[in-house]
């Protein structure tokens, strides 16, 4: 691991082979940027935006990398209110989307030149949201076209902690010059599609149809939802199958039923499309669809894995 530093904030840097991640891992446990050197060039693997202001308290706005989200993704309601939730004794307490982890600092425990763990420091925002007794943290695993993030959360506390974290992945589309999203496709092993609906319910989504293969110029894969996976592997690249790019939900070959990938872009001229594994669908604080509890004393983990082999 190499440090440097832009615009005053440090960064790191993990060169394996022909590839580089560089990564904040101080704000966020951000991974920024992940670039392959081919004898046609550099690939960009993840997008993220040039001049972005990471300054510690614009870190969560960055629309690049991999933002953590934890303890709980997308949008939370309680009693009908967004951004709020309620722990199993009915205390109602702030979640800001997404989570907080994204927004609060981290410190190393260790590093190599291989790896890294980082733990996450509770700010006064998140100890509102979330005023328990737990230690969160994120190890990378770094490889020649071959990454693994595990979150481990640490139960310190006296009753079991709910949780179900995720990752927000900025894949950069298209990677080719002169090819557009129509010219990539995704392959997602999915037999239950949802949108999360404006009062916090999971909708059933029949657009798709049951297919398991889209083009990234569907209109219909924007803040999709997909469940009940028969394989832990999602696949997405040229429609020719090179260069293909894997993301793997988990450790076992089919995950829960509950556990989720999402699809998400803002617009049709983004240079990215979002694919992010999930624990589970948004909200589970509510319906509890893939909402994990941790006990006292355990430490739970959810592992991540993306190849370009």
């Amino acid at each position: 691991m190499k440090t440097f530093t832009e615009n005053d904030v440090p960064f790191e840097r993990w060169q394996v082979g022909a590839t580089t991640y560089e990564t904040c891992l101080t704000r966020g446990a951000r991974l920024l940027r992940w670039k392959v050197t081919l004898p046609s060039g550099t690939r960009e693997v993840l997008h993220w935006p040039e001049g972005a202001d990471f300054a510690q308290d614009k870190v969560g706005l960055v629309r690049g990398g991999n933002p953590i989200l934890f303890p709980f993704m997308g949008r939370n309601y309680a009693d009908g209110e967004k951004f709020f939730w309620k722990d199993d004794a009915g205390v109602k307490r702030p979640m800001p989307q997404h989570g907080f982890a994204r927004d609060c600092a981290f410190e190393f425990i260790e590093s190599s030149d291989r790896h890294a763990l980082v733990r996450m420091i509770q700010n006064d925002r998140a100890k509102a949201c979330y005023p328990f007794k737990y230690e969160f943290r994120v190890r990378y695993e770094f490889r020649e076209l071959f990454l693994r993030c595990t979150f481990e959360f640490e139960n310190l506390d006296t009753q079991p902690l709910p949780w179900c974290a995720g990752h927000h992945f900025y894949f950069t589309l298209p990677w080719h010059a002169g090819l557009s999203r129509r010219d990539y496709t995704i392959k997602i092993p999915s037999k239950k599609q949802w949108r999360h609906a404006a009062d916090g319910k999971l909708v059933p989504f029949a657009d798709l149809k049951g297919a398991t293969e889209f083009s990234f110029d569907n209109p219909g894969l924007p803040d999709c939802i997909f469940t009940n996976l028969k394989d832990a592997r999602v696949t997405f690249g040229p429609r020719s199958g090179e260069e293909n790019i894997s993301v793997k939900v988990g450790e076992e070959p089919i995950p829960d039923s509950w556990a989720a990938v999402v699809t998400w872009t803002p617009d049709s001229e983004a240079p990215f499309y979002c694919v992010e594994p999930w624990m589970g669908p948004p909200n589970s604080t509510e319906h509890k669809n893939g909402l994990r509890f941790a006990e006292p004393g355990m430490v739970e983990t959810f592992v991540t894995e993306v190849s370009l082999a």
